[in-house]
């Protein structure tokens, strides 16, 4: 078999060349590609930064998954704050004795996510470095009065959950850890494991929430550092609090049937990355929505005027949830 080319024996230029099929022919060319926006419509951009060994990794991440994660991840920001996606462009830090075949599969999921979304590449950079990173700004459109933000949130809203949480931790398990679900079924091991190689952002949500007349901006964020983290932030930025209940918190049949059920609300509440979005919103506006999208969708709590986020358990104990037992990066 033909030794794979490396990007050491390509150069810059030739690698550029031939990345640059994955982008629109009109907005490449230049130092920055132009983005007409739509007047009255506010731009937002959002940056995330993936690095090997960190959020990805040849033993649970191909090239074409890290490519469709990484955009998912910005893609998620989008939806999390209402808008539209209009573009991304890509920064790419790659280590010379990198193989041209791992670069092309990073671009065909980054495309194939794109293109599921109906969003252009329109630029990047490349640069080397010891260590693959990928950077990943996006670009999106929003009215002002359809921005959701995480200050919102207002006492008395309940709180959703737009579908199961902890799926994506449990499918990273099952790729280190192959031998804790010898005993799961095939189609639950693919779901788990999709979950975490394949998420999508909820912009299917972030849409219908534009349909709907209000005369304030909604709350909320996405979960993507664990949906404890999502509902800590809301009632931290909006000056309240929160009563979550255990029994509502959306775990799928296929994560219940892998581990306990005390692992499965650990990962639920902390295991992040997947991508869901956790609202704060008028009662009647949060059950349309359930209904609608369904899926592990569900009403989990409620804002209050206490500035504690508290958990309910089934047997009636409560407990304090605090940021320092959510995800942090540092």
């Amino acid at each position: 078999m033909a030794q794979s080319q490396k990007l050491k024996d390509l150069g810059e230029a030739e690698i550029l060349q031939r990345l640059q099929k994955f982008c629109p022919a009109e907005v490449i060319g230049d130092d920055g590609a132009v983005l007409e926006i739509t007047a009255n419509h506010r731009l937002v951009v959002t940056t995330d930064v993936l690095v090997d060994g960190v959020h990805f990794g040849d033993r649970t991440t191909p090239a074409e998954m890290a490519g469709w994660r990484a955009v998912t991840a910005n893609l998620s920001d989008l939806a999390a704050m209402g808008a539209t996606p209009v573009g991304i462009t890509v920064g790419l830090s790659l280590p010379l004795d990198t193989e041209l075949v791992w670069l092309e599969h990073l671009y065909k999921g980054i495309e194939a996510c794109l293109q599921t979304y109906g969003t252009p590449l329109v630029g990047g950079d490349l640069t080397r470095s010891p260590t693959k990173t990928i950077a990943i700004t996006a670009f999106g459109e929003v009215l002002p009065k359809k921005v959701i933000r995480r200050d919102a949130a207002q006492v008395g809203e309940v709180i959703v959950a737009t579908g199961f949480h902890g799926d994506s931790r449990a499918g990273l398990e099952l790729l280190l850890q192959p031998e804790t679900g010898q005993d799961l079924a095939e189609g639950d091991r693919q779901h788990l494991i999709l979950a975490h190689q394949k998420p999508m952002p909820r912009l299917d949500v972030s849409a219908y929430l534009k349909g709907i007349k209000t005369e304030r901006n909604f709350a909320g964020m996405d979960s993507s550092d664990g949906l404890a983290d999502a509902v800590l932030q809301i009632c931290e930025m909006s000056h309240g609090g929160a009563i979550i209940h255990e029994s509502q918190i959306p775990i799928s049949p296929a994560l219940s049937r892998y581990q306990s059920s005390e692992k499965a609300l650990e990962w639920a509440l902390y295991g992040g990355e997947d991508f869901q979005l956790v609202l704060a919103l008028p009662q009647d506006h949060a059950e349309k929505l359930v209904a609608k999208f369904g899926n592990g969708a569900a009403i989990i709590g409620e804002i209050t005027a206490e500035q504690t986020v508290k958990l309910i358990e089934e047997k009636g104990r409560s407990s304090i949830l605090s940021r320092q037992q959510a995800f942090q990066h540092f």
